[in-house]
């Protein structure tokens, strides 16, 4: 991996974090806006479909990062949809290179909904991430202000991360590749900014989500015939990832393995994936203790830490990639960061962490409302 804080830079982040990063509060942590209206349940047909979105954005100058050009781009992704079902959750005890937290296997039942065919791409990811209306905290006054116009702005204003201090790739690419090292905070506010572009309920899936659309019907320790086919055909990891540029390995163009039952694509490998859930170790106890739990997620709190990453990446071995592993998030993930407080936006350690996104056809009622919860806790 590539360290995102160069030791030449050190001194000016210590002096941006006793200054306050741009994008923080007082206490360097971002305010989230209200929830935007969006109904509980989506009126569309069941079948995959296409949402556009278009966005002027600033183009940074390679040479002078004080410059920058505007750019109008429109993106567009898809859809897939997964219908309601019931799935065993985790893997059972005989599994190899079965984890602890991936039991004791537990029935859940699942609502119909849509998951993005492919990982965020940076495609859609720059399209909030550098837009030219978006705020950022003014260092000055504390105040949000619109950097183009100066207008001060309302209620339902919204965040976005700061500028890197380095190539925010990490020399993965960006045409078609999925973007990285976000923070679940940066994930979740992401779809929040989408549900305000788009009038549509968009948010992470949660873990039971993603592992049953990653499984897509099957029972084993990945989501094909293991006699059959190989693990290679299916995903982007530490075997099959480097290229001559990247001799360690890289984040590969989204889309280019097969796909799985339900038609989604580097479910395992490639970047491991942003879930909506806490994570808690006695999780998966609890909901054993219960028959068919509907749902079976653990609502994100104001806690910076843990959150669940699944599918395994690029720089994983084969048993990360496995359809139950879990791997819940850690303040180490974070520890190049030299400022304090540290980022809530990006991560340091991980340029294997990416997300898509998900559409419930009607939002369990806990998560209604649901809106990027500031993480007040943990560094």
């Amino acid at each position: 991996m590539i360290g995102r804080f160069p030791l030449a830079i050190l001194p000016l982040l210590i002096l941006a974090g006793a200054l306050g990063f741009a994008g923080a509060g007082d206490d360097g942590i971002p305010p989230v806006p209200p929830e935007p209206k969006v109904a509980a349940k989506v009126d569309l047909p069941a079948k995959p479909f296409s949402e556009s979105i278009e966005e002027e954005i600033k183009i940074p100058d390679d040479k002078d990062p004080d410059k920058f050009t505007l750019q109008k781009l429109k993106t567009t992704f898809e859809m897939v949809y997964v219908p309601a079902g019931e799935f065993a959750m985790g893997s059972p005890a005989a599994e190899k290179d079965r984890k602890e937290n991936e039991g004791p296997q537990h029935k859940v039942k699942v609502n119909a909904f849509w998951l993005a065919k492919v990982e965020t791409t940076w495609d859609l990811y720059d399209l909030w991430y550098r837009s030219k209306d978006l705020p950022r905290r003014d260092e000055a006054d504390g105040e949000f202000e619109a950097k183009n116009n100066d207008k001060k702005l309302g209620p339902d204003a919204i965040t976005r991360p700061t500028n890197p201090y380095v190539d925010d790739t990490y020399g993965h690419g960006r045409a078609g590749k999925p973007a990285v090292c976000m923070s679940h905070h940066a994930a979740m506010v992401f779809c929040h900014w989408l549900r305000l572009k788009t009038k549509r309920g968009y948010r992470l899936p949660t873990e039971a989500e993603w592992e049953y659309a990653g499984r897509a019907g099957t029972t084993g320790m990945y989501s094909f015939d293991v006699t059959k086919e190989k693990l290679a055909d299916y995903a982007w990891f530490k075997d099959n990832s480097v290229t001559e540029a990247m001799p360690d390995g890289t984040t590969h163009e989204v889309g280019k393995k097969k796909a799985n039952a339900f038609g989604l694509f580097d479910m395992h490998g490639n970047v491991a994936e942003w879930c909506l859930d806490q994570y808690d170790a006695k999780t998966y106890g609890e909901f054993a203790k219960k028959d068919l739990t509907v749902g079976a997620f653990t609502k994100p709190t104001d806690k910076k830490w843990s959150h669940v990453v699944r599918g395994g990446s690029w720089l994983d071995g084969a048993e990360k990639l496995r359809s139950a592993f879990r791997w819940p998030s850690e303040v180490e993930w974070m520890r190049k960061d030299p400022q304090f407080p540290r980022s809530v936006w990006w991560l340091t350690e991980m340029d294997m962490i990416g997300f898509r996104v998900a559409l419930p056809v009607e939002e369990y009622p806990e998560l209604v409302g649901l809106k990027p919860a500031v993480p007040k806790k943990g560094r």
